[in-house]
């Protein structure tokens, strides 16, 4: 409970921090007074209608991919699995690839329907297929079925960029992950779904604990595999669809989060959900935090960062301590 205590004092002190730093840095005392206070300056505006749903919605999406992640590496029983082993974010990627290429889409909004609606149809091909033949849909038929999926949908994306690269051109920022110019509206659409993603996540958590002891004992204790997928896939689906949607392609945060829990907390998948949700939006706020302060006038964008400060991290971790399956 302490180290979740803590770990919640740091998520709070990298909010306020995302309302100070910026190309025009606003003094502590002032951000806290314009949260309250709208004097109708121009600090006011950037506090209130900026920083502040941009701070939030890193808040959310990194909850949102850290906890897909953490339900990803317990329904595959693989510690360093994430949302694109099911070919979710590749899926939501290639809509939105579609809809900018051909259609001339280029708004936020639209990426996010787009984004979801990707998602939604490839997490239901990867089941469907995965569940072809005789047998039941097992964690590695899963994983070699979204696999093959990403694949493929990552190469016509990349297909169309070149075809059609004066639209990319408009969505720069969604293609490497950013929180920048999302506001009040962006963070009110894509809430509800991560929401109910999470509800979902914490109702499954003690049925994944059981799965982690492997299929026949998992029955034993009284777990309904079939069932148990099925909302596992429908909760990453919710929360990776919206949260790409959103902010566009953001790595290592799922990947990296839930496996740094499970070495701190142990197997048990409550905790593990528990630390994830508090300590992914503080990789995601921070990461935003860190390409501002180094972009100087241009910031860099937080899929970036997060590249860059969670692969070292992964490789720390993986060097001080054997990776073992759940």
């Amino acid at each position: 409970m302490l180290g979740l205590a803590i770990a919640l004092a740091v998520l709070v002190l990298a909010l306020l921090l995302s309302l100070v730093v910026g190309t025009r840095a606003i003094p502590a005392d002032e951000a806290w007074r314009y949260l309250w206070v709208n004097d109708g300056g121009e600090s006011a505006y950037i506090v209130r209608e900026m920083r502040l749903p941009r701070a939030l919605l890193g808040l959310v999406v990194g909850c949102a991919l850290g906890v897909a992640g953490a339900l990803i590496q317990a329904l595959t029983r693989n510690p360093l699995a994430d949302t694109g082993i099911l070919g979710v974010g590749a899926g939501a990627s290639f809509a939105i690839a579609i809809g900018v290429g051909f259609l001339g889409i280029t708004s936020i909004h639209q990426y996010l329907w787009l984004s979801f609606g990707g998602a939604v149809l490839v997490t239901v091909l990867v089941y469907v297929l995965g569940s072809a033949g005789p047998r039941q849909a097992t964690p590695i038929r899963l994983t070699l079925v979204g696999v093959a999926l990403g694949a493929v949908l990552g190469g016509f994306s990349g297909t169309i960029a070149l075809l059609r690269p004066e639209n990319f051109e408009k969505m720069r920022g969604w293609g490497v992950g950013s929180l920048a110019g999302r506001g009040w509206d962006v963070l009110a659409a894509v809430s509800p779904f991560i929401l109910i993603g999470i509800v979902i996540a914490v109702g499954c958590a003690g049925a994944l604990n059981a799965v982690a002891l492997g299929d026949d004992l998992a029955r034993s204790l009284g777990a309904n595999l079939a069932v148990v997928r099925i909302l596992v896939i429908i909760a990453v689906t919710l929360l990776a669809g919206a949260a790409t949607g959103a902010t566009g392609p953001i790595g290592f945060v799922g990947l990296m989060i839930p496996h740094a829990a499970r070495w701190i907390v142990g197997p048990d998948q409550r905790w593990i959900l528990a630390y994830t949700i508090v300590c992914a939006p503080i990789l995601l706020v921070g990461a935003d935090i860190i390409g501002r302060i180094m972009g100087g006038p241009i910031e860099l964008e937080a899929g970036i960062v997060t590249a860059f400060v969670g692969a070292p991290v992964l490789i720390l971790l993986a060097r001080k301590r054997k990776l073992s399956g759940l």
